[in-house]
């Protein structure tokens, strides 16, 4: 495909927090897209590493030995096997790059797992 994806209306698709949607596939990578707001839950993805890139808003990363803030702009990497949860007081747009399947909660599941093969 030889059109470019505008990420401002691909975040215009889709309103719900802590849902990722596929926007691009590289190799065996997904680029996701997601919003949230609050807390996550904790968990861990035993066989890949997983990027956060802020481009709205502002997050915070938290491991059980303390936290790391990402704010617009900012991106951070969370080695695979790290256990880890998500959180954001106000609205955060990020961009999350990561293996494709990829489940959202790891292992962990609950209410907040959500499809690893949903496209926008």
């Amino acid at each position: 495909m030889k059109t470019a994806i505008n990420l401002s209306e691909k975040f215009g698709k889709f309103s719900e927090h802590w849902s990722p949607k596929i926007i691009a596939q590289m190799n065996d990578y997904h680029f996701k897209l997601v919003k949230f707001q609050g807390e996550f839950v904790w968990h861990d993805h035993k066989d890949t590493d997983e990027v956060f890139i802020v481009l709205g808003g502002e997050m915070s990363i938290h491991f059980r030995d303390g936290d790391v803030p990402v704010r617009n702009g900012e991106i951070f990497v969370i080695p695979k096997g790290v256990e880890h949860k998500t959180s954001a007081k106000n609205e955060c747009c990020a961009m999350l790059v990561e293996t494709a399947g990829t489940v959202n909660t790891g292992d962990a599941g609950g209410e907040k797992t959500s499809p690893s093969d949903a496209w926008i």
